[in-house]
């Protein structure tokens, strides 16, 4: 019996975009990954739910808890961002006028990641969580990993 070894994926294997990993059953990141998909026509950032198989061998490749779901993650290249940093990193390379939200950077990261947690800790209560991830459209649905 010939066995073969399954290859790890990493970052390095993808296609050198930005990694978006979000919480799949979450309506809230859900909503915020379409919000992103519908501003992102060229195609800039690639997409996986943390409980996915890719989400979870990238958790792991960066040293990141594989069960706590509480933030989403921003991989680009070797950095790793997380809590407010993420949704200012994704305006930022958005370009155009969303860029202009980045501006909110200068706020001190203390504060931005209280109301973060606040609004995470509260999120499936606010919004509802589904029974599965999301199924992109078929025109995303290459942006997925």
């Amino acid at each position: 019996m010939q066995h073969t070894a399954q290859k790890k994926l990493k970052y390095s294997d993808l296609d050198q975009k930005p990694v978006l990993l979000f919480d799949g059953i979450c309506n809230l990141c859900n909503a915020s990954v379409q919000w992103v998909l519908l501003r992102d026509p060229k195609g800039i950032f690639r997409y996986a739910a943390l409980q996915s198989d890719t989400g979870q061998e990238l958790l792991k490749e960066h040293g990141l808890d594989v069960q706590n779901f509480d933030t989403v993650v921003l991989i680009d290249q070797n950095k790793v961002f997380l809590r407010s940093d993420v949704p200012l990193e994704i305006v930022r390379r958005l370009g155009g006028l969303w860029s202009a939200l980045y501006i909110f950077k200068i706020v001190p990261s203390i504060i931005r990641n209280f109301i973060y947690n606040w609004v995470a800790k509260n999120r499936y209560r606010w919004w509802g969580r589904r029974e599965q991830c999301m199924m992109p459209r078929p025109e995303w649905k290459e942006r997925f990993l």
